[in-house]
């Protein structure tokens, strides 16, 4: 089955934006994969992502379970990718726009195609009924129905004989009259068609083993490790907790760090040790990248001793996981996310020491692992102080702090570095000496003086692992979430 993925913009040829977002056709494929369950069935949520019409022919229904089938089936192996070649946007009257789409020659047009307009980000709120008309369509007339949570857009394609060039051509309605307007803005960004809002991409679904893979024209979307650093962003995602409000951003180059220390086989054991053991919260971060993500796979190379450590580690990690799951602080799908992880970092306690990717992956699963429970922690703690006893308001305690993070490719996008909050009156919360004798001076009618305030008393770092073109590097970021409050 071969899937097109297109960008559509409003003059002629385009130029791939893949690099925006190197995990968009690993993005797809979750997406696909996880529009059906175990059972076969079609996951609730997956029609609004696919823009699924309930009263409509099954045609998009039936591309969908199939595709979702297949990916299953073969473990998302057998997935490739190709750029086409130009797309062209034409408002051809008040009602219909008109898509140009010139492909590329390649083998895997003899098979079922499905076109599938893939949306950058979730459309704006709203529903919205659009019709698509194509003789390279079967059948020629299919329907999407748009509204807010729709990312994808699937429609049947007509298979076609022979190795050449082609060029589709697609019309599109909204079936409302009111929804006109609205289609100009989902599609070409109104009548100025100045906002692009889709990538170009041809994707291959082709079945493992099958004759018809082609190493001339199509190249392999995603490296094991590529495929690995995606899935941990989703499930960064889908378990760390939500913000119900967008909070400030903070630019991670204004914070004061120690010097940056490369990851790789030269990393010393003790620097390895040091960080394994640490239950810091990490950020992965790429400051910059290119069309091939990640540049280079990490390696490590551990003593037996540490990568025993870091077994019983991962296993302690994925308990507690497995616990927020049954608990439901996290949702119960997660549980497949961190099976992928498992999968794709292939580690074993017992590898050799040439094995360093699955090494190096599993190090950074640990770490992400480390960076869920330990905001979980803090929640729980956050809640115990909000349900303390007090009869003379708030005392001095731990508050939630919560910023968000710029330029981040894998996440987590926001980080809660707490702060401390409350009443300093006697008697005193966590004071030492100086803090009481201040408060009984100021009591005395020495009211010039400053009295004790709620501060924090220690600290966890913060840890950011960052790629670039010569690799991956651990900068540690100190004195950087509140740990402990008292009255100073």
């Amino acid at each position: 089955m071969l899937v097109l993925v297109l960008l559509w913009s409003s003059v002629g040829p385009t130029v791939t934006e893949l690099q925006k977002s190197p995990c968009f056709v690993d993005d797809l494929v979750a997406a696909l994969h996880d529009a059906t369950g175990k059972d076969g069935e079609l996951v609730n949520s997956s029609s609004t992502l696919f823009g699924m019409c309930k009263d409509s022919d099954n045609s998009s229904l039936s591309v969908l379970l199939e595709l979702s089938e297949g990916i299953r089936r073969n473990s998302r192996r057998g997935v490739e990718v190709l750029d086409p070649a130009a797309v062209l946007i034409s408002v051809e009257d008040d009602e219909t726009i008109m898509a140009t789409f010139d492909l590329p020659q390649s083998p895997f047009f003899k098979l079922k195609p499905v076109l599938v307009l893939a949306f950058e980000s979730p459309l704006p709120d709203g529903e919205m009924d659009v019709t698509f008309y194509s003789t390279s369509l079967r059948p020629n007339t299919q329907s999407a129905c748009i509204s807010g949570g729709t990312m994808y857009i699937l429609l049947k394609g007509k298979p076609s004989e022979g190795n050449v060039e082609q060029k589709w051509q697609v019309s599109l309605q909204a079936k409302s009259p009111n929804m006109k307007q609205n289609l100009k803005d989902v599609l070409i960004g109104g009548n100025t068609g100045s906002s692009i809002r889709m990538i170009p991409l041809l994707l291959f679904s082709v079945e493992t083993g099958s004759d018809r893979r082609s190493s001339e024209s199509v190249a392999s979307f995603q490296t094991s490790s590529a495929s690995f650093l995606c899935e941990l962003r989703r499930f960064l995602d889908a378990v760390l907790p939500q913000q119900r409000t967008e909070p400030p951003l903070l630019p991670l180059g204004s914070l004061q760090s120690l010097p940056p220390l490369a990851l790789g086989l030269s990393t010393s054991e003790a620097l390895l040790a040091e960080i394994i053991n640490s239950s810091a919260p990490t950020i992965f971060s790429f400051a910059s990248w290119s069309s091939c993500f990640p540049v280079r796979p990490g390696q490590l190379a551990l003593s037996p001793a540490l990568l025993e450590e870091l077994g019983q580690r991962l296993e302690k990690n994925e308990q507690q996981i497995k616990e927020l799951i049954r608990q439901e602080a996290i949702p119960p799908r997660s549980s497949e996310k961190l099976e992928r992880l498992r999968e794709l970092s292939a580690f074993q306690r017992q590898e050799p020491a040439a094995e360093g990717e699955s090494q190096y992956c599993a190090f950074l699963l640990l770490k992400a692992l480390q960076t869920v429970t330990h905001a979980y922690n803090i929640q729980g703690k956050l809640r115990a102080t909000r349900a303390g006893p007090s009869t003379r308001g708030p005392i001095c305690g731990l508050g939630s702090l919560t910023v968000s993070l710029e330029q981040l490719l894998l996440g987590p996008q926001s980080a809660n570095l707490n702060n401390c909050r409350g009443s300093c009156a006697f008697p005193l919360s966590n004071g030492n000496n100086h803090a009481v004798l201040l408060n009984y001076h100021i009591e005395r009618g020495n009211v010039n003086e400053r009295g004790p305030c709620c501060v924090p008393l220690t600290y966890d770092p913060l840890e950011v692992i960052d790629w670039n073109d010569e690799g991956s590097f651990l900068s540690i970021k100190p004195d950087m979430i509140a740990k402990e409050c008292g009255c100073r």
